[in-house]
């Protein structure tokens, strides 16, 4: 069972990142376009080509997604507080948080040593 667990964990990260990269980029649409538009679209763009690389069998996407996620979501924690922040940013902050929850599970099951 821990193939499957890991397998879903992965899966699941990927679609979290692929569907918060998809809607950063998407978000050029429905605002201003100004310095943090574009910024949030390069974010976007380097969730999408983390999202592309969990969907294999590499363990750096994992330490990749693990340390983007989480240093995008302690950035936007340091200018506001959770409660004061738009729906869109807490929904953002709390992909990244499961993001980061799901790549340390699939991490520590791969390095588990296998039962005999």
């Amino acid at each position: 069972m821990p193939g499957r667990t890991t397998s879903f964990l992965r899966l699941l990260a990927a679609t979290l990142v692929i569907g918060s990269g998809t809607g950063r980029v998407a978000s050029l649409w429905f605002r201003e376009l100004n310095a943090e538009a574009v910024a949030s679209m390069l974010v976007g763009a380097v969730y999408l080509i983390i999202g592309i690389g969990l969907c294999g069998q590499s363990r750096f996407t994992l330490f990749v997604a693990v340390a983007v996620s989480a240093i995008i979501s302690t950035l936007l924690l340091y200018q506001q507080p959770f409660a004061a922040m738009h729906p869109a940013q807490q929904a953002a902050v709390a992909v990244d948080g499961i993001t980061v929850l799901c790549c340390l599970a699939v991490l520590w099951q791969m390095h588990k040593p296998a039962a005999d």
